[in-house]
């Protein structure tokens, strides 16, 4: 072990002192920016206050363009892993996306899992989190409408900045990373509440 490993906190779910289940300390903001470039995907990160909700952020971003997104971090009792990601206004019946997908019935992942899997915390979801999954144990799911954009907004593994960056350069990044996503129209999921 060395010594960035052992400042690893296995059981504080913040970024600063926690651990992967690799038991490496989680990529940070710069470290995916650098990916990005790395891959020639261009990007710009706006940086703005901490947003924990999709009304908020939407209060925050102004006339920024392309898609808007929400992403969860699920699981199922087999504890297998799911990160969705759709639309920001899309209500999702999960019990039909857990049928589609196959994975049984799926309930929300702790925020212990969340760091260990994505190396984020709640508030902080988002697909480019996939950098810090060594395991290969999380899924990635895209809703097909955010696709339609030629842009799309996501974390850059913190909820204090907005990245922004090519839909296709997205799924470039996730095949990159070795989590290709599975692309789905999310649209005949939406909640009838």
């Amino acid at each position: 072990m060395n010594s960035s490993d052992q400042a690893c906190e296995s059981t504080t779910p913040t970024p600063a002192s926690a651990c992967l289940l690799d038991g490496n300390k989680p990529a940070d903001e710069h470290a995916v920016l650098q990916e990005l470039a790395r891959l020639g995907i261009e990007h710009t990160t706006f940086h703005h206050a901490p947003v924990y909700t999709v009304a908020e952020a939407k209060a925050l971003r102004g006339d920024l363009g392309g898609s808007h997104i929400k992403n969860l971090f699920l699981r199922n009792k087999k504890g297998q892993m799911w990160l969705i990601t759709c639309h920001e206004d899309l209500q999702i019946d999960l019990k039909q996306l857990a049928e589609m997908l196959g994975a049984g019935r799926f309930s929300f992942a702790s925020a212990e899992r969340m760091m260990h899997y994505l190396g984020i915390i709640p508030g902080a979801v988002t697909p480019l989190a996939v950098i810090n999954d060594s395991t290969d144990a999380v899924k990635v799911v895209l809703d097909q409408s955010i696709l339609l954009d030629t842009v799309v907004n996501v974390h850059p593994l913190h909820n204090g900045a907005t990245t922004s960056i090519a839909a296709q350069d997205l799924i470039k990044f996730l095949d990159a990373r070795d989590h290709p996503a599975q692309i789905l129209d999310m649209e005949p999921l939406r909640r009838k509440d």
